[in-house]
């Protein structure tokens, strides 16, 4: 299935198969029924962290950030904004590194708020500090040859 995405249910964990054509038809997760790249920011959790990180074949946007960091609440408008924008090509969630430092550690982050880009199972490049949504979007297109 060349022609099919790999995507994980940001809720239920659950790995979906999307055709690549129907992205923006609003598919849903076969398990749970939410979906899966409307253009929502998803909050994740540390198993579907891994799980999406690794094996989603969609690029994926990670904000790492914490409820007591400043500027992680004063940008994640803007993420929302940028994830609106470049769904559903692209992903976006974020994870609570408060909640779980565990995953914050693994993946080396130093400081909040940091974005990490995915893309088919590997890191493709990292942005730290607060940004606006234009400089967001354009940091994703600018890792990803190919993306319009």
């Amino acid at each position: 299935m060349d022609d099919a995405v790999k995507l994980t249910c940001a809720t239920c964990g659950q790995a979906n198969r999307v055709p690549r054509d129907k992205l923006s038809a609003g598919p849903k997760c076969g398990s749970c029924g939410e979906a899966l790249a409307d253009g929502r920011v998803a909050e994740l959790d540390p198993k579907v962290h891994d799980k999406a990180t690794r094996g989603d074949s969609l690029p994926l946007l990670v904000d790492y950030w914490a409820p007591w960091c400043g500027p992680c609440r004063m940008m994640a408008p803007e993420f929302a904004k940028a994830a609106k924008t470049l769904a559903p090509v692209v992903r976006f969630a974020k994870i609570n590194t408060e909640d779980f430092p565990e995953v914050s550690q693994r993946a080396g982050i130093r400081g909040i708020p940091a974005l990490i880009l995915y893309d088919k199972g590997r890191e493709v490049a990292r942005l730290a500090g607060a940004r606006p949504a234009a400089e967001i979007a354009a940091f994703v297109r600018g890792n990803l040859p190919g993306l319009h």
